[in-house]
């Protein structure tokens, strides 16, 4: 029977992260606010070394590894942010890594990953057929899969995030927390009501094939299909063995709201023009949600900004105007 994941846990990657990651600022967002009539922040991790919340996470599996998991190195699965980050956390360590993903990973984020210096893969057309070269590559060459969520270490890791929030603002009512596989929201769920129960945790994912909330609803993992999205990074299956994420998800958050292409493009728009933030897509769900009236009675919120690397001729074609439907591309 597996351990639970505690507060304890988080602390103690904490430590382990520290000079690792970056301490990544809280700033208020007077438009959002002015909205919707709440003070609302944004916890800017898109500023994270790689460019993503995903560093956290890799860095503590990757520095809890043995010599001999070390000596042997690497593997994971990724739609490309989880990818950049473990590649650039076993560089640091002098770990070989391996990086498989799916066709629709975004080139630019395929180029991040190799210019961390780790091996890709490129197989099939979804999260899970990928991860069907990572299990070959454990068997038979005895590698370590570090999954890009449902492993502790790397909960534990992404839970640091919920400490840094109410450590910069202890007064929070409201966490708005970019759900994919489920890695983040569970730490973060998990560190922040540890300290404070009352405090509501909300996972925002994109209606383009969302296994997480699809799961839930169905009372278990369930694949999906994966889609073109705008939140590309949100794409993947939870895995039909799910240890952690499925229950954690299930019990630590408060509510679950999807977004639609429009709204996740409107917020992408929002970060840039209103808050002089360039994010990708995946990152823009908590403000989509706000804009469109998705989060009743918030009080004071934190929008968890989770990453920027985005195709930056996409960011300029979005924010420019121009309505960018990737299912017609």
């Amino acid at each position: 029977m597996k351990e639970p994941i505690t507060l304890g846990d988080v602390l103690s990657a904490r430590k382990t992260i520290a000079g690792h990651v970056i301490h990544t600022p809280l700033r208020p967002s007077a438009s959002l606010s002015e909205q919707i009539g709440s003070p609302v922040w944004l916890k800017c991790e898109h500023q994270q070394y790689t460019g993503s919340f995903k560093l956290r996470g890799a860095a503590n599996a990757v520095l809890k590894l043995s010599p001999e998991q070390k000596e042997k190195g690497v593997v994971g699965v990724s739609t490309g942010n989880y990818g950049r980050a473990l590649a650039n956390a076993a560089r640091n360590a002098g770990v070989r890594a391996v990086i498989c993903m799916s066709e629709l990973v975004p080139k630019n984020k395929v180029e991040g990953i190799r210019a961390q210096g780790a091996e890709i893969c490129i197989s099939g057309t979804s999260q899970d057929e990928a991860q069907k070269e990572v299990d070959r590559l454990v068997s038979e060459k005895g590698m370590t899969m570090l999954p890009p969520f449902d492993h502790a270490d790397i909960i534990a890791g992404q839970g640091t995030l919920g400490l840094e929030i109410l450590e910069q603002l202890p007064e929070t009512d409201t966490l708005l927390v970019p759900l994919s596989g489920g890695g983040l929201l569970a730490g973060v769920a998990l560190a922040a009501k540890s300290i404070n129960p009352a405090i509501r945790v909300v996972g925002i994912s994109m209606e383009r094939g969302c296994a997480m909330i699809t799961s839930l609803q169905e009372g278990k993992p369930t694949a999906v299909k994966e889609l073109p999205t705008l939140a590309d990074s949100l794409g993947g299956g939870i895995g039909q063995n799910n240890q952690y994420t499925f229950d954690m998800c299930a019990d630590l958050t408060d509510d679950f709201v999807l977004v639609n292409e429009t709204q996740i493009a409107d917020g992408i728009r929002a970060a840039y023009h209103d808050d002089q933030q360039v994010i990708e897509g995946a990152a823009a769900v908590g403000i989509a949600a706000l804009r469109a009236g998705l989060i009743d009675n918030p009080g004071t919120t934190v929008v968890l900004s989770t990453g920027c690397n985005i195709d930056m001729d996409l960011h300029k074609r979005i924010v420019g105007g121009e309505d960018v439907d990737l299912m017609a591309e």
